[in-house]
């Protein structure tokens, strides 16, 4: 259980409640052991009364009695356990939402690399599948661990104290089940260890399917997807069937020896009976107190799986939780972010592909400067944008803004001051209004009109018949390419930050939308540092500055008219454009 000690933070942090749940049930179990005792005290009376030793209304008096006590405790033993569900099931709930808080607020500070490594439907099986199996544990396993220990502590000293040899008789199966439950308990914590595996695997692959629903319809691969559903489906049914099987030797063999236990108390008993060493009443007596421990002991078997289960999930999930982010934000820097950005013969390679993007890159920005950043595909535009936000730490040389180094800078603080238009426009399922507020949450409906015309996309909004408050499908995809893709520039405006990265954002619309565009960014990002990365010569044209990349070095720097001026790639690009436009 040594991968469940990350729990013990939290049993600390409920150790009132969890107490008092665990003191609620030893008094309800406690209740539950007067019954037994108390049949044995009527049967008693009815045999004085049979034998005429105690008259008829001293028997009824007695047993009214005896009744109303046996009635009274289970009423009693009833609410002491619903007061133990509120205590112990409702710490497991809280245990719950915190996982899940820390392992999401875990994954939030992973770099991108993380990401690139592990699927999504991976990352979403263990923040809410496994952790649904530690909660077991955390809850249900505790109160009927309790129960159970409680009702052994009890019931088994009470036995012998009564009839030592009925009850060693009646107790004899009790070590046979405790091998046979490790034994199995071992099969169980591999086998559960497969299965939870397999469900992160199938997570994976239906959210691929439904993500890419359209490329599936587009190429008619609804058949061979099904296939391989299926094939996926039979190889989970049969992990699960395998974790099945050994379950289900559980509750049988749990019977069985409760079978034989009553079976040796009848025997054994009847026969001490006979001899005159106990009574008819002890034989009921001991009946109950086995019939008692049928649930305990077969729950035993339950426990344990739910324990590993437990232990397999939360194995998996201290994988991720121990995952550290290769971003060091620690004694990090916080400041007011001006703008000014400064690559410093900067190499960069990805770990996951190897690729060196940038090779001993080095320029420098301005604060306020309009940047635009050309190249082929593969070039490294799109990374220098991510290096500016630190979604990357380079590889070698050195990143400043303001001078100051970004590796010794907070990252959240940086960020504040960033907005960006990814190459591939997210947008959230949710209002377009709530999409474009994501920039700033406190944002008025007139600012936020203002802002979706600035990014020339207000005319396309009200057309629709919810217009702002349209609820967008799940990555936006309601909207059209280029519509999305001014929605997301719309959200970056309204932020209104000190840097704005617009990674080739303006593929998807028309020339003469383009240019209305960049018009108001124009405007809008005055006195604001802005990087544009883009294919188009029109985008980069009225720039301040133009970086020309090639295999991730900077290949030409200067002004539109001085780029223009002399033979290369930007000039060569540019009349290829014009003329192109002019076709």
């Amino acid at each position: 259980m040594k991968e469940l000690k990350h729990l013990n933070k939290y049993f600390k942090k409920y150790w009132l409640k969890l107490l008092v749940g665990i003191i609620i049930t030893i008094i309800a179990r406690l209740f539950q052991l007067v019954m037994p005792s108390y049949v044995n005290k009527i049967i008693s009376v009815v045999e004085q009364f049979i034998r005429e030793e105690l008259p008829t209304a001293t028997a009824k008096e007695l047993l009214q009695e005896y009744i109303l006590i046996i009635v009274g405790a289970a009423l009693l033993s009833g609410f002491f356990t619903f007061l133990m569900r509120q205590t112990i099931i409702n710490v497991s709930r809280y245990i719950e939402y915190d996982l899940k808080n820390e392992i999401f607020d875990h994954y939030q500070i992973l770099s991108l690399n993380f990401y690139k490594k592990n699927r999504t439907g991976d990352l979403m099986n263990r923040i809410s599948e496994d952790v649904n199996q530690v909660r077991l544990y955390a809850g249900p396993a505790i109160m009927y661990g309790m129960q159970t220990l409680t009702l052994f502590a009890c019931l088994i000293p009470l036995m012998f104290i009564k009839a030592p040899t009925l009850a060693a008789y009646t107790l004899l199966p009790l070590p046979i089940l405790s091998v046979l439950i490790y034994r199995i308990s071992k099969i169980i914590h591999k086998r559960s260890t497969i299965v939870q595996e397999y469900l992160s695997s199938l997570s994976t692959f239906t959210q691929e399917v439904f993500s890419g629903v359209s490329v599936i319809k587009a190429y008619a691969l609804e058949p061979q997807t099904n296939r391989e559903l299926s094939d996926l489906a039979n190889e989970g049914r049969e992990k699960s069937m395998s974790l099945a099987k050994v379950n289900a030797w559980f509750f049988p063999l749990m019977i069985l020896l409760i079978g034989i236990s009553n079976i040796l108390v009848i025997y054994i008993g009847g026969k001490q009976y006979i001899d005159g060493e106990i009574g008819v009443g002890l034989i009921a007596e001991f009946i109950l107190y086995v019939n008692m421990l049928t649930w305990p002991v077969a729950i035993v078997g339950w426990l344990t799986s739910i324990v590993q289960r437990a232990e397999a999930s939360q194995k998996r999930i201290n994988e991720f939780l121990n995952e550290s982010s290769e971003l060091n934000t620690d004694n990090a820097i916080t400041h007011e972010v001006k703008g000014d950005i400064e690559f410093k013969y900067v190499t960069f390679t990805y770990e996951d592909t190897e690729i060196t993007a940038l090779k001993n890159l080095s320029f420098h920005i301005k604060q306020g400067e309009t940047t635009a950043i050309i190249g082929k595909t593969g070039s490294g535009k799109s990374t220098i944008l991510d290096l500016v936000a630190r979604l990357y730490d380079v590889t070698s040389g050195e990143v400043l803004i303001d001078g100051i180094p970004i590796k010794t800078m907070n990252v959240r603080n940086l960020r504040e001051a960033i907005g960006a238009v990814p190459q591939d426009a997210f947008l959230f399922s949710d209002t377009i209004k709530n999409n474009i507020k994501f920039g700033k949450h406190d944002a008025t409906d007139e600012e936020i009109i203002a802002t979706a015309k600035k990014a020339v996309v207000h005319d396309n909004i009200i057309g629709f018949s919810k217009q702002y408050e349209t609820v967008l499908g799940e990555r936006g995809i309601t909207l059209s390419g280029g519509q999305k893709q001014r929605v997301s520039i719309a959200r970056a405006l309204m932020k209104d930050p000190q840097i704005y990265l617009f990674d080739d954002c303006l593929s998807a619309v028309d020339t003469e939308t383009e240019e209305e565009i960049l018009a108001n960014l124009k405007k809008a990002s005055k006195n604001r540092t802005t990087l544009i990365v883009s294919h188009r010569v029109s985008s980069a044209k009225n720039a301040d500055k133009i970086l020309v990349l090639e295999d991730g070095k900077l290949l030409q720097e200067g002004t539109h008219e001085e780029l223009n001026a002399i033979d290369g790639y930007y000039k060569e690009l540019y009349n290829n454009q014009l003329s192109e436009k002019e076709n």
